[in-house]
């Protein structure tokens, strides 16, 4: 044990340690223990703030303060938490306490062998990081600092920094006596980091317990603690071992060290670093398994879901946990909130949802912090950056939303905590929410709407279906389903149907066709319906019967064809017959991007970008992509591409664009095609009847095998198409129905590293088992060495 008093270094405390050095501090040790690669580092312990008040006779002073106001006045709030600050800021530290520091300081900088070594000093509170409350963000964290005057000057501002008026509210809520928290002050080596952030244990947004969120950014992870940046975000499951998803953000500010003096300094990511950064994913896959590999460790630690700070080191690349504590907003599945489909919708912005649930109300559009006490119980509370000091407010509202932020910044937490919704990046939000507005917040699609639009739909019983006459739950059903990482998509063409399938163990729509919602719910050409001035009744028809699907899916992706009807087929539309040439060979004639970027189709295929585009906006269904089918060109999907745009369907990580892998001149440029969109789906009957030249609908010559898609030419062809893709990191899934009809091709598609394969709805759960046997087949023959 030390023989400081006022000192405890880390491999001398842990987890049972919190009354001494806070939960900060007591989890620093106990990982340091355990083994975790924490950077060294000491505490000032709590008796040293404890003894610090009661030798400037401060406790009195501060009691006289704290009985003179209301803490649910936000303006005399700030002014008093500000007046007692100010009293502990101007006290000298006894030399008791400050010599040990000052000792504690020298020893540590021979132990790192460094002169005046950089420090973070953190608070750590003796009643912070418990399971039953959160003091997340409540007291402040000074970075990169050095000397021993600055190491004084910023532990007695972590000293003050237990009386700022978010933490005085807190504790009140809590039920907290404010002078039985204390606060230890942990004096840590401080990280070089070239990419930090945030990772939760299990998904603190869904509450799945099989889901780790990593959150990160280039720079110190203050950034995303504190809503100043967007951060990627990476969802990792913890049984299949896999990065279920990614969503690479636009990462435009980095907080780093201050070239002159001490402390730190926001500045422009692609200033600093190269404009290419700022999208690019800032983590490797392999960085992203390491994490996941110390997060399960520390769970495993605490045996609690935790909510977790790292950094990667610019120098030596070498990961460090800076921070654990318990995550404290995990709940059970909540109630469903449904739209009502019949309800006009008018979407306003759009950003993450951070803290699910639906709520309406008036916006209160605040400024700065002086202007909290506007929101009233039931607001809609409407900011450009989190910021922990509106917690006052964000009680009273009924939602949040805010332009900056990610989903693990101090305010999408402690929305969570308080179980209100919360959508964070909205961006454009306190420009386009005008003040006194209804709207109402869907923060489980991160949409705000004009007006009050949405109900809550309740079952009687959550999450259930009927099989043989009893209920079970959906995610019993989930549970038999074997698990794959090859992802098993579903193809539906009548959008109807989808509540007869939607409980099936599917990822995904991976081809959905629109061929249905023309020939039932248009029922006319679309150039017909341009030349008579109905176009807006084919968007509204043909966006109802995504939105249906892609509502009932959500958040699962629907990736939906555009048209492919044939000329005769279109011809049998309304009107078609005025518009349609007549061709021998419609099979290989105008259809597909041929027809979007003709004159005479080309304002049709607009009605189709505009469909897909109120989908996404208008009703906020960004799982929605698009799908472009019968490509043959580059040049024509460039073109195709540039009228998208022109319609608003940008191609980036929210919207992704794939193309049908059917014509043999794409296996060709296979490469060439994969630099240009972010997925293919093999069309496997189209580009086996090109490449066999056989009619799959010739009885003769499906007598003789030539229409067969385990022919050795078809195969050489999907196998050039799957290396392809993957060179370029693109996706590849197939659509055509050989995988739930020949195992061995099946197999032959998992050996060869197909993504996802899109099977018809009856044959979803069997490919699912037939291709966990095939991965299994694999895995035991690789470990057999055969």
């Amino acid at each position: 044990m030390s023989e400081y008093k006022y000192i405890r270094w880390f491999n001398e405390i842990d987890k049972n340690d919190i009354p001494v050095v806070g939960g900060k501090g007591a989890n620093l040790g106990e990982m340091t223990q355990k083994g975790v690669n924490v950077p060294p580092g000491f505490c000032v312990t709590a008796g040293a703030y404890r003894d610090f008040i009661k030798l400037s006779n401060l406790q009195d002073k501060i009691k006289e303060k704290i009985a003179s106001f209301d803490v649910e006045n936000s303006d005399e709030l700030q002014i008093k938490s500000k007046e007692i600050r100010d009293l502990i800021n101007e006290c000298q530290i006894p030399e008791v306490i400050a010599n040990e520091i000052i000792e504690a300081y020298n020893e540590f900088s021979k132990n790192v062998e460094l002169e005046n070594p950089f420090v973070a000093i953190r608070s750590s509170a003796t009643a912070e990081d418990l399971p039953e409350a959160s003091f997340a963000g409540q007291q402040d964290t000074y970075l990169h600092i050095n000397s021993i005057k600055e190491v004084l000057n910023f532990t007695r501002k972590c000293w003050a920094s237990l009386w700022t008026g978010r933490a005085i509210y807190y504790r009140q809520e809590q039920g907290f006596d404010h002078f039985e928290v204390s606060l230890s002050v942990v004096v840590q080596k401080m990280v070089n980091s070239e990419k930090s952030g945030v990772m939760f244990t299990a998904n603190p947004v869904n509450n799945n317990r099989n889901e780790m969120m990593i959150n990160a950014s280039w720079g110190l992870g203050e950034a995303i603690v504190s809503g100043t940046v967007s951060p990627d975000e990476y969802i990792f499951d913890k049984e299949s071992r896999n990065i279920s998803e990614k969503h690479i953000a636009e990462k435009i500010t980095m907080i780093v060290k201050k070239e002159d003096g001490v402390g730190t300094v926001e500045v422009n990511a692609g200033d600093y670093l190269g404009f290419d950064k700022i999208n690019k994913q800032c983590l490797t896959d392999e960085e992203i398994y390491k994490l996941a590999d110390y997060g399960m460790k520390i769970e495993n630690i605490y045996g609690k879901h935790q909510d977790i700070e790292w950094a990667f080191d610019e120098d030596t690349h070498e990961l460090y946990i800076l921070q654990a504590r318990p995550i404290t907003t995990l709940k059970e599945k909540e109630e469903v909130k449904a739209m009502n489909e019949k309800t006009e919708l008018n979407v306003l912005v759009r950003g993450l949802p951070a803290s699910p649930g639906i709520a309406s109300g008036k916006v209160k559009n605040i400024l700065d912090i002086s202007e909290i006490a506007r929101v009233e119980d039931g607001d809609i509370l409407v900011t450009v950056m989190t910021n922990p000091d509106m917690v006052p407010a964000m009680r009273r509202a009924s939602a949040v939303v805010t332009d900056e932020g990610g989903r693990t910044c101090h305010a999408a937490i402690v929305s969570r905590e308080l179980g209100i919704p919360c959508i964070v990046g909205a961006k454009t939000a306190s420009e386009t929410l005008k003040e006194g507005m209804e709207v109402t917040v869907d923060a489980t699609r991160g949409v705000v709407y004009e007006g009050k639009v949405l109900q809550e739909e309740k079952s009687k019983e959550k999450g259930e279906v009927t099989v043989s006459g009893a209920a079970i739950s959906e995610d019993f059903i989930h549970r038999l389903a074997p698990i794959t990482a090859t992802k098993i998509y579903m193809n539906l063409g009548e959008p109807s149907i989808i509540g007869r399938y939607k409980n099936l163990p599917f990822d995904g729509i991976g081809l959905m066709r629109t061929e249905f919602i023309f020939t039932n719910m248009i029922g006319a050409h679309p150039m017909y319906l341009v030349k008579t001035g109905q176009g807006q009744l084919m968007i509204d028809k043909m966006a109802e019967g995504i939105m249906t699907v892609a509502q009932e899916i959500y958040p699962k992706p629907i990736v939906v064809r555009l048209s492919d009807f044939r000329t005769n087929e279109f011809r049998g539309l309304k009107g078609g017959d005025e518009v349609e040439p007549i061709e021998n060979n419609p099979m290989i004639g105008w259809r597909g991007v041929s027809r979007y970027i003709s004159p005479d189709y080309e304002e049709g295929f607009r009605l189709e970008c505009r469909a897909l585009k109120k989908v996404r906006e208008e009703y906020g269904l960004t799982n929605v992509w698009a799908m472009l089918p019968f490509v043959r060109t580059t040049w024509e999907l460039v073109r195709v591409k540039n009228i998208m745009e022109e319609e608003g369907l940008v191609q980036n990580n929210s919207f992704k664009l794939w193309i049908m892998a059917e014509v043999p001149s794409v296996v060709f440029e296979a490469e060439e095609f994969a630099q240009l969109v972010d997925g293919f789906s093999i069309g496997s009957n189209d580009l086996t009847q090109l490449i066999m030249g056989a009619d799959r609908d010739s009885g003769i010559l499906n007598n003789m095998g030539y229409f067969d898609e385990r022919n050795e030419a078809v195969k050489r062809a999907i196998s050039i198409l799957i290396k392809a893709a993957h060179k370029y990191g693109k996706t590849i899934s197939i659509c055509g129905q050989g995988p739930s009809q020949y195992p061995e091709f099946a197999e032959f598609l998992v050996q060869e590293g197909i993504d996802s394969m899109s099977v018809n709805p009856d044959t979803v759960a069997y490919t699912r088992r037939l291709v966990a046997t095939v991965e299994q087949r694999i895995i035991l023959n690789k470990i057999r060495g055969l």
